[in-house]
C-alpha cells in the first residue's frame, strides 16, 4: 500500500491497548483469511473464530473477551470494526486531486464557483448553479440550474443533480446516482394517467453519502429531505416528499415510497420495502427483505419475512399461516 507503520505507533496514533510486540511492521489491512505477516486484521464475530485461530495476520484488532482465542499480537478495543475502519483509512488515504477545471467542461457564465475546486472532463454546470470551496465534480456529471453544492463535497462521475437540488457540506455522491428527478405522481383521468408537476426539491444535509445508481425524487409540493449524516447504499429508491432522519443508514436495493418519514439513527436492511405515508420513529432496525406496511411507533428491531424453502414446502407453510388466528 506504499506505507508502513509499527504496531506501537499505530496504537499511539489511534488508541487502543497493544498486547505484544510494539515493533511489528504493518503495511496492509486484510481479512483474517487472506492476511500475511505484515497485515492487520480484525475479529468481531464469533462465527469466524476458526479463522481467528488460524490467521497469519501480524496483528489482530479485537475486544477483550476475544483475547483468549488469539495467541498473537493484538490491539484491544471496545469496537474492533470501527477501529479497523480507522486503520483502513490510514492506509488508504484519498488521492489528492489537482484543483483545475477541464477544458471540455461546459459552465454557464452565471454559475458561481468557489475556490480550490475540481471540475472534470465533460461536466455540465447550468445557470445559477453554485459550487462552494473545495467541491469536486468528476467526469460526465450534470449540475442543473439553481442547484447548490456545499463545501468539500465530492460528486463522482455521471451523477445528475436535477434543477434546484441542494447538497450540503462534505457529502459524497457516487457514480450514476440521480438526485431530484420527478416524483412518481399521477392522477387518473378516465382511462389515462395525468402527470402531476413535482415542484419541490431534494435537500441533502451535511456528511451525506449516496451510493451508485441510487435515486431520490424531488417533492411534489414540499421538499424531500435527507438529513445530516445519512448513509445510503447502491440501488436505493427514495420517493417524493420522504424525510430521512439524521444518521440513518440504508442498505442496497431498499425502496421507500413517497411521503414516508424515517426517524434518526435507524438502520434499514437490504431489499427492505417501506410503503408510502408511513412514519418510523428513531432507533428502529428493519431486517433485510422486510415489507413494512404500517407505521412503527416504538424503537426496536422489526422483521417481516420467513426463511426460504422448497416451493411446495413454502405453499404448505403459507397455508398454515393463513389458518392462524
Amino acid at each position: 500500500m506504499g506505507q508502513s507503520i509499527t504496531s506501537g505507533d499505530l496504537v499511539k496514533q489511534l488508541g487502543g491497548e497493544l498486547i505484544g510486540d510494539s515493533n511489528i511492521l504493518i503495511n496492509s489491512v486484510a481479512s483474517l483469511e487472506s492476511a500475511n505477516q505484515n497485515s492487520v486484521s480484525f475479529f468481531n464475530n464469533p462465527k469466524y473464530l476458526g479463522l481467528l485461530k488460524n490467521t497469519k495476520a501480524a496483528l489482530v484488532i479485537l475486544d477483550r473477551d476475544s483475547l483468549t482465542s488469539h495467541a498473537g499480537a493484538s490491539i484491544v478495543t471496545d469496537n474492533p470494526y470501527l477501529y479497523f475502519a480507522k486503520v483502513s483509512r490510514l492506509f488508504n488515504p484519498r488521492k489528492a486531486l489537482k484543483k483545475e477545471i477541464h477544458k471540455s467542461a461546459i459552465i454557464h457564465p452565471n454559475a458561481s464557483l468557489g475556490k480550490d475546486i475540481y471540475i472534470g472532463p465533460h461536466v455540465v454546470i447550468e445557470e445559477n448553479a453554485s459550487l462552494d470551496d473545495g467541491v469536486e465534480i468528476h467526469a460526465g456529471s450534470i449540475i442543473e440550474a439553481n442547484s447548490s453544492i456545499g463545501a468539500s463535497s465530492v460528486i463522482h462521475s455521471n451523477v445528475v443533480l436535477k434543477e434546484n437540488t441542494v447538497i450540503g457540506k462534505n457529502c459524497i455522491l457516487y457514480s450514476g446516482c440521480i438526485i431530484g428527478s420527478e416524483g412518481f405522481g399521477y392522477a387518473k383521468d378516465d382511462t389515462k394517467w395525468l402527470a402531476i408537476p413535482q415542484m419541490g426539491r431534494v435537500v441533502l444535509g451535511d456528511h451525506v453519502d449516496i451510493g451508485s445508481n441510487s435515486t431520490i425524487d424531488r417533492g411534489a409540493l414540499d421538499d424531500t429531505i435527507i438529513s445530516h449524516g445519512v448513509k445510503i447504499d447502491n440501488l436505493v429508491q427514495i420517493g417524493h416528499n420522504c424525510i430521512i432522519g439524521e444518521n440513518t443508514i440504508i442498505a442496497g436495493c431498499v425502496g421507500i415510497a413517497g411521503s414516508a418519514k424515517i426517524g434518526k439513527n435507524c438502520a434499514i436492511g437490504g431489499a427492505a420495502m417501506i410503503l408510502g405515508h408511513l412514519s418510523i420513529v428513531d432507533d428502529v432496525t428493519i431486517s433485510p427483505g422486510s415489507m413494512i406496511t404500517s407505521s412503527i411507533k416504538t424503537s426496536g428491531t422489526y422483521t417481516a419475512l420467513m426463511p426460504f424453502q422448497d416451493h411446495d414446502a413454502w405453499l404448505k407453510t403459507a397455508a398454515k399461516i393463513r389458518r392462524l388466528k
